[in-house]
């Protein structure tokens, strides 16, 4: 297994332009090397939005309910490129013949880290197989029960802001 705060990120602008790079252990807890990663909200068919419970052992928001897919986008490697990858990694979801679509790009930034965020939406009602090591458990919720639950210390503080964002592009708030 590999030391994930040995693997190797690209330091961005706020339009995504790469001006240096860093170890993943060093944008983790300065918040001023901004990074990409790519987010993905998976949709069943139902319109509900599969979420994650985030492992207790992660240094960012242990046990919080997450955005579907989540992670760094390594040196190197494509937006698209690191999309798929997180896919498969946290989810087992290959999107074979339904491609998922591009929503928006953000900054979301914290007293731990700022991350330019690329925001995905995909529809699958497959099997989901989930990374045990990063992920304690998942579940598909209704938006309305997620809005309901806004604010109340179950989710993620970039959860959150994601789904506010995303609320705003469908027109709900």
């Amino acid at each position: 297994m590999n030391d994930v705060g040995n693997d190797l990120v690209e330091i961005v602008t706020t339009d995504g332009a790469v001006i240096g790079t860093a170890l993943r252990r060093e944008v983790h807890g300065n918040n001023t090397l901004l990074h990409r990663v790519v987010h993905v909200f998976v949709f069943n068919s139902k319109g509900e939005l599969l979420l994650q419970q985030r492992s207790l052992n992660k240094d960012v928001a242990p046990g919080k309910w997450d955005t579907s897919v989540g992670g760094h986008v390594d040196f190197g490697e494509s937006i698209e490129v690191a999309m798929q990858r997180e896919m498969e990694e946290e989810l087992g979801i290959a999107s074979d013949k339904n491609v998922p679509v591009f929503l928006y790009k953000y900054i979301h930034s914290n007293d731990y880290e700022s991350e330019l965020v690329y925001s995905y939406s995909f529809t699958h009602d497959g099997q989901v197989v989930f990374n045990k090591d990063e992920i304690e458990s998942v579940k598909y919720y209704p938006i309305r029960e997620i809005e309901e639950k806004l604010g109340t210390g179950l989710f993620s503080d970039n959860f959150e802001h994601e789904f506010h964002n995303y609320l705003r592009l469908i027109g709900f708030s």
